[in-house]
């Protein structure tokens, strides 16, 4: 591991930050197991029980930059799924994963500590609430021989970051590393910010209530067909840096009109009423401070060079799909019954 990956330099343009300011300490996580409830059904929003995949252990099928709709799972997480399983002496009993969730920010360094892969190293892709777990992506050869229970230090860096030039935005969850690389620029005064995706704060819904953004994401409902369509949400991939409209996320996550949240998709689609692809908050603001631009390779993936982009490509969320077959089963039981 390089100096560069855990300490960037900064590239011609980037904005300017406190850099000098900044403590880099580490935290440790275990990768943690794929987790059921005592029933193995999840009850979706057309109130269909299913049996599918969802969060923890090792997705090797899926990596950041890959699509998150239309798979047969549920809040699935790309990559290696982290938590500290530790209880704390001092404090809170899970202090340990608090931490872990608290202090990690997207595009820190990750290294393997142990097990066979120990060396290894990765990079941090995401942060999942309700389950809290850490999401790091690393080369598939990595993902194929780690093991659940193997030991994962993150170099934590960039939690107090400010842009000195943009002081109306606020900075969570993303690495100084990130901020380099993503192609941040000053516009006349605003910054301008390349996203995939606009996101009406409607459809925004687990994960709101909470008086912070540094735990977690929140997640966006695909129920209304519409403004799927509308929207372009059935193309959204792994990574995607997307801007929530008339959202403000500064001090917990809110729907205000004239502010923007600017995030990272972290986890795939669900059926579950009120839940949907995650969002882990970067940037939030007054609109005025933004110049938003689309730009469909504003991927964690492309920015981070963490590998190949998937190109983008439109897919029906799993309700939406299954129904969709099951009325083209019952026109084709219909015409041979004639």
């Amino acid at each position: 591991m390089t100096q560069s990956s855990v300490i960037p330099l900064r590239t011609p343009g980037s904005p300017r930050i406190n850099a000098g300011e900044l403590v880099m300490i580490t935290v440790l996580g275990q990768i943690a197991s794929p987790l059921a409830a005592s029933s193995p059904y999840r009850i979706g929003q057309d109130g269909v029980p299913r049996v599918l995949p969802g969060t923890g252990g090792i997705v090797l099928s899926h990596r950041v930059g890959d699509p998150c709709v239309g798979l047969a799972g549920d809040h699935v997480e790309p990559g290696a799924s982290i938590r500290n399983e530790g209880r704390s002496v001092k404090g809170e009993r899970d202090g340990s994963n608090l931490a872990l969730q608290t202090l990690t920010c997207i595009g820190n360094a990750a290294r393997v500590v142990s097990g066979s892969c120990a060396g290894r190293t990765g990079v941090v892709t995401g942060k999942h609430g309700g389950i809290d777990t850490v999401l790091v992506d690393f080369p598939i050869e990595t993902l194929r021989r780690l093991a659940v229970g193997d030991r994962v230090q993150i170099y934590a860096y960039g939690t107090g970051v400010k842009l000195l030039d943009h002081p109306e935005i606020a900075v969570t969850n993303c690495s100084p590393r990130l901020l380099a690389r993503w192609g941040l620029r000053g516009d006349r005064g605003r910054l301008a910010v390349p996203v995939t995706h606009l996101v009406p704060a409607a459809l925004m819904g687990s994960g709101l209530g909470r008086a912070d953004v540094v735990r977690g994401d929140y997640d966006i409902q695909m129920f209304d067909p519409a403004t799927v369509r509308r929207f372009r949400l059935g193309t959204l991939r792994f990574g995607d840096l997307v801007a929530i409209v008339d959202a403000d996320n500064r001090f917990g996550r809110s729907f205000r009109r004239g502010y923007f949240a600017i995030g990272c998709v972290v986890h795939g689609e669900s059926t579950v009423a009120g839940h949907g692809p995650g969002v882990v908050t970067l940037l939030s603001g007054p609109q005025s401070a933004f110049s938003v631009r689309a730009d469909t390779t504003a991927n964690v993936a492309r920015v981070l060079n963490v590998r190949r982009l998937s190109a983008p490509r439109a897919a029906l969320p799993l309700a939406a799909r299954e129904r969709r077959r099951q009325v083209a089963s019952t026109a084709r039981q219909a015409v041979g019954s004639r």
